[in-house]
């Protein structure tokens, strides 16, 4: 066997570690060379064998960068909301009884959609509507969210024209009475947070962070949390807005560094799903799907 394919042989079955088993090899004259004429490949080898870490547990563990998960990050946690409050309830009852009727028991399913295609080239809001691309993005994506077979109990929309637009075509293919519709000027698009690392094509003022942010933050709050202890079933919102809100929302939720928001692209008419359960912990489903869609109708503006 000649020394390349022995050589493609060994790294192939042993990986890394496949520099140490050849070496041996070749100082003994086991590739076919007798030992004299690997004399010259040695040095080389001993370059490989320097450029493996020694492997420890230690050194293929990523050890934990952030901070522990805050259960409390929606101010919901019935712990905190019971715990040092006063109660009228009487002394023979069980103290632990107003903390359970506290306790959030259902689910929040949040399907966070980006409006579809528009036209760019609009001077106003009421001018930025829907292409006829994508008019049939949203199309498309109310067809999935009705293939979902899901009961959707509202969807909220920002107020801009190309938003309000692909969540009227979108209900137009929900099953059942009729999903209300609910418009929100807090949703509308704008730039949360100055973006880490920075970007050259796009620099807004540092009065559009101040402004937007704290809209956008406000946004989060009213929206992303886990459900009222009242709730009795899981509940299914569909949220249709922007890229950069629904962005900041995942990094929000997520506990994620919020400046890191610009690291993630989105589609037009893709769907995120975030799921809140009653503990707290929050779970990404599913980040800007859109395989539903054929490949010639993805766009990104």
């Amino acid at each position: 066997m000649s020394y390349r394919k022995t050589l493609k042989l060994i790294c192939g079955v042993a990986g890394g570690s496949a520099v140490l088993v050849l070496a041996a090899a070749e100082y003994r004259g086991y590739l076919g060379e007798p030992p004299g004429e690997a004399a010259g490949r040695r040095a080389i080898f001993g370059v490989l064998r320097a450029a493996q870490p020694a492997w420890t547990p230690a050194s293929h563990t990523p050890a934990p960068t952030g901070h522990a998960w805050d259960f409390n990050w929606d101010k919901r946690d019935p712990h905190t909301l019971t715990n040092g409050k006063k109660t009228n309830a009487p002394a023979t009852e069980d103290p632990s009884s107003e903390q359970d009727n506290s306790k959030p028991k259902a689910t929040r399913n949040i399907l966070l959609i980006r409006h579809s295609q528009y036209n760019l080239s609009g001077t106003v809001d009421k001018e930025r509507i829907l292409t006829p691309l994508g008019r049939e993005q949203a199309d498309f994506t109310g067809k999935r969210l009705a293939a979902l077979g899901l009961k959707y109990d509202v969807m909220i929309h920002s107020s801009m024209a190309r938003a309000t637009e692909t969540a009227n075509i979108i209900s137009k293919h929900l099953a059942g009475p009729g999903v209300e519709l609910v418009s929100c000027d807090l949703l509308r698009e704008g730039a949360p947070i100055e973006p880490v690392p920075p970007v050259t094509h796009w620099k807004p003022d540092a009065v559009q962070y101040h402004e937007d942010g704290a809209r956008i933050e406000a946004a989060f709050r009213r929206y992303i949390h886990r459900a009222d202890p009242k709730q009795k079933e899981d509940s299914y919102e569909i949220i249709v807005c922007h890229a950069n809100v629904i962005r900041y929302f995942v990094c929000r939720a997520l506990q994620f560094p919020p400046e890191g928001w610009l690291r993630m692209g989105l589609n037009n008419g893709s769907i995120t799903w975030l799921t809140i359960r009653p503990s707290g912990r929050v779970a990404l489903r599913t980040l800007g799907d859109a395989g539903f869609m054929p490949p010639d109708k993805l766009t990104r503006t």
